[in-house]
């Protein structure tokens, strides 16, 4: 059993971290039919990419028809009301008319203003631009166009399915503006900073590094003593998508610190432990709080249970496999 303790190193630590690929609300979009109706045709499955502007869906419901109706005939009466209005303000200028003549056209001449503006917002509304309805062209079917260029995540509904304004049916993702989002703990948070970089890594590339900077610093420590940093990729590549786990290091200023062997450090159930020398064949399990690595050499924030003390550098995980097997 070999051992060792701590000892005074002025090293250019790396800080390692670990996070998940994210993206800001932004680039998250919902769609829904804001009318409702059926779905009479679509062709998208999840993953598939998409445009600004490509059609996802035809929507086929009765309701269309009335809107574009009424909007026809409201359209319709404003215009002849239109032409009595200025007839009677003619003939009250004239002192030919009455004003409570005057005063009944303009109301309705008003509220069919009114009215035209409600339907034509409500034809936008399923992109549908009011000056292109005629009465030669009223149709049933309504396209639903994609907002932004980016990927299909989810497709919630089916042909024929009846969908409510308030129904989700498809949802698209731009991840062209992803960032890290990495989770440190608050006794390494503080040797952050806005700008600093950051090395990203996958389990399946680790010699594949994407670089990256930090952008925002979390105020909020969470229950498990965390805090979130996010970071923005420099360079976007297509082979990172949201949800993805990514490994990270930082490289952190020079500075004195205590250290151990990378191997006197045991990492078991989310905790990091050593094994300290009680005396002659004895040694005792001591939970620390390990920082950050460099070739080889674990930081020890924390010395006070470890000063002067003989630590298990060879052998620690033999000790640990021999005290559960003890437990059990």
């Amino acid at each position: 059993m070999q051992l060792t303790s701590l000892n005074q190193q002025h090293l250019p630590l790396v800080l390692p971290l670990q996070g998940i690929i994210e993206v800001p609300p932004q680039n998250l979009v919902s769609v829904t039919m804001p009318m409702g109706g059926y779905l009479k045709s679509t062709k998208l499955l999840p993953g598939m990419h998409i445009n600004k502007g490509e059609v996802l869906a035809v929507m086929e419901d009765q309701q269309y028809i009335q809107l574009q109706q009424d909007f026809l005939e409201v359209q319709s009466k404003l215009q002849f009301t239109e032409k009595e209005w200025q007839r009677q303000k003619n003939l009250n200028a004239d002192k030919s008319g009455s004003d409570k003549q005057l005063n009944m056209v303009s109301m309705e001449y008003e509220s069919l203003r009114i009215q035209l503006t409600g339907l034509s917002e409500k034809l936008l509304l399923l992109g549908i631009r009011p000056e292109q309805v005629k009465p030669s062209n009223v149709r049933s079917t309504v396209p639903i166009l994609s907002p932004i260029d980016g990927f299909v995540t989810k497709v919630n509904v089916n042909i024929g399915k009846y969908v409510n304004p308030t129904d989700v049916l498809f949802e698209l993702v731009n991840p062209e503006d992803i960032h890290l989002n990495l989770r440190v703990f608050e006794n390494d948070f503080k040797r952050l900073s806005i700008g600093q970089k950051v090395f990203a890594y996958t389990n399946e590339q680790p010699g594949k590094k994407y670089i990256c900077d930090i952008i925002l610093i979390s105020k909020d420590v969470k229950p498990d003593r965390s805090v979130e940093v996010h970071c923005h990729f420099e360079q976007y590549d297509k082979s990172l998508i949201p949800g993805m786990y990514m490994n990270a290091e930082v490289e952190l200023d020079k500075s004195d610190v205590a250290v151990l062997p990378e191997e006197s450090v045991l990492h078991f159930q989310g905790k990091d432990y050593v094994f300290v020398q009680e005396g002659k064949d004895r040694y005792r399990m001591t939970e620390i709080k390990a920082g950050a690595m460099h070739a080889g050499l674990v930081e020890i924030p924390d010395t006070s249970k470890l000063t002067g003390r003989s630590i298990v550098q060879s052998g620690a995980y033999t000790l640990l496999m021999a005290l559960k097997n003890t437990e059990e």
